[in-house]
């Protein structure tokens, strides 16, 4: 393109670029107690809800970790996109030059987020599972997986050879576990799979001194980052991992994206993920012959992209790098403590734990409720009190099992479950105070024991 067209196709394309500044992208936003902190806004945080029995009250989401809510710069930066919407990397008109180049600084905008290197794939896929599963096709033939029973199953399941690992009771087992069955794993290709924080506990793993041991054993390290990147940041770089998997819906960008970034030979040296128009450089004959794409982005990316999916992973990932994380932690860790103090004073209410209350976690609290069905806890919350919580096993079946000591709640569950409050940006004290103050209540007596349903 001439230089006057890419003066234009620039400063046309820029406005697809979300507020990178604070005094954009943040709003005033009252908390309890008067409290006003600067934070960006999400989408539905004023939403109300009816109760059970009449009236009605704004919505306290505690379900962040099954999908966090849209946030307003996201929400903009997608519909700025709209009107040059168009396919991507094939046209020559104007909307599809605009697109692509959207898509493409989506791409550049993740790989910094992530501190990934200059020449790692950043492959968009539909979420985390998607992700994990491309990297499962990729991954060379006799490839020994290693993996704890303690994943969620998108990290747990995928792999064709695979060491699993019992739940460990420290992090210091965990290193120790892994380091014992990558030394025993057969010659060839290996692979540690781990998450970077529970998606039941919010416990966060040690991933760099995993990274060092599976790097000691000439392995590579795959991090399950879904529960992590909401709450804390993370550099690829710095910890020396080989791959990283995440999804844009927990994220705070709820338009069908994924992410997987990492080391590109494997990507590069497999046949496509999917196949079909975009991954291929010739189809001869009838399609007997194919040449794929040597381009390992368009090679795991055939058909269509969701293009505005990216563009919203991206606009996320540069909204929370704009508020800055120091501020974000502070704020969660002081909800995470008031949660946890106000459920720990609640008799028969038990908070689920891989290792005890003392490390660090993101925003997750699971538990269970003695002699308590964990959907009749999550019904009565939501129906009484318009509370929003996750029921139920979490996609981490042998982990809620083992901390649940493979018992169920009460009698009649099969299989045993529990109740799961997760939060982020747009959670207030009142809502944590709100959560404590229900269980309270329906543990004094509304709520009845599963015994007598």
């Amino acid at each position: 393109m001439s230089g006057a067209v890419n003066g234009t196709f620039a400063h046309r394309t820029s406005r697809l670029r979300p507020p990178s500044s604070p005094s954009h992208v943040l709003a005033k936003t009252p908390w309890s107690g008067g409290e006003v902190a600067e934070f960006p806004r999400v989408i539905g945080a004023d939403t109300v809800v009816p109760l059970d029995g009449g009236g009605s009250t704004t919505y306290a989401n505690f379900d962040y970790a099954g999908s966090a809510p849209c946030l307003e710069a996201v929400q903009e930066a997608v519909t700025a996109a709209l009107p040059y919407y168009s396919s991507v990397h094939r046209g020559a008109g104007y909307a599809s030059q605009v697109t692509t180049e959207a898509y493409e600084r989506a791409r550049e905008t993740v790989r910094g987020f992530l501190g990934a290197w200059t020449r790692a794939a950043v492959v968009f896929t539909r979420n985390t599972t998607d992700a994990m599963n491309l990297l499962a096709h990729a991954a060379p033939p006799g490839t020994t997986t290693v993996v704890f029973e303690t994943e969620h199953h998108a990290s747990l399941l995928p792999w064709k050879r695979a060491v699993r690992l019992p739940a460990p009771t420290t992090p210091a087992e965990a290193i120790a576990a892994a380091d014992r069955a990558l030394a025993g794993a057969p010659i060839g290709p290996r692979l540690l799979v781990v998450t970077a924080a529970s998606n039941v506990t919010g416990e966060v793993w040690p991933i760099a001194e995993l990274a060092r041991t599976a790097r000691r054993h000439g392995a590579r390290i795959a991090v399950d980052a879904a529960q992590l990147l909401a709450h804390r940041p993370l550099d690829m770089s710095a910890l020396g991992l080989d791959y990283v998997a995440f999804s844009g819906h927990k994220l705070y960008a709820p338009f069908g994206a994924g992410v997987l970034a990492g080391r590109a030979d494997w990507l590069k040296a497999a046949a496509p993920y999917l196949k079909g128009g975009g991954a291929t450089a010739a189809v001869t004959g009838r399609g007997e012959s194919v040449r794929w794409s040597a381009d390992v982005h368009r090679r795991h990316e055939a058909g269509t992209p969701n293009v505005l999916g990216a563009i919203a992973i991206a606009a996320a990932c540069e909204t929370l790098t704009a508020i800055g994380w120091e501020a974000l932690i502070e704020r969660e860790e002081r909800l995470l403590a008031r949660l946890r103090a106000g459920i720990a004073t609640l008799p028969g209410v038990r908070e689920l734990s891989l290792w005890g209350g003392h490390g660090p976690r993101v925003g997750i609290v699971s538990f269970s409720v003695d002699g308590w069905n964990a959907r009749d806890v999550a019904l009565r919350l939501s129906e009484v009190h318009g509370i929003g919580v996750r029921d139920g096993m979490f996609c981490a079946h042998p982990l809620v099992r083992h901390l649940l000591n493979g018992e169920p709640a009460c009698a009649s569950d099969a299989p045993a479950t529990a109740v799961r409050a997760s939060f982020g940006i747009g959670t207030a004290e009142a809502h944590v105070d709100r959560l404590v103050d229900a269980l309270a209540h329906d543990i004094a007596g509304e709520l009845s024991a599963c015994s007598s349903m």
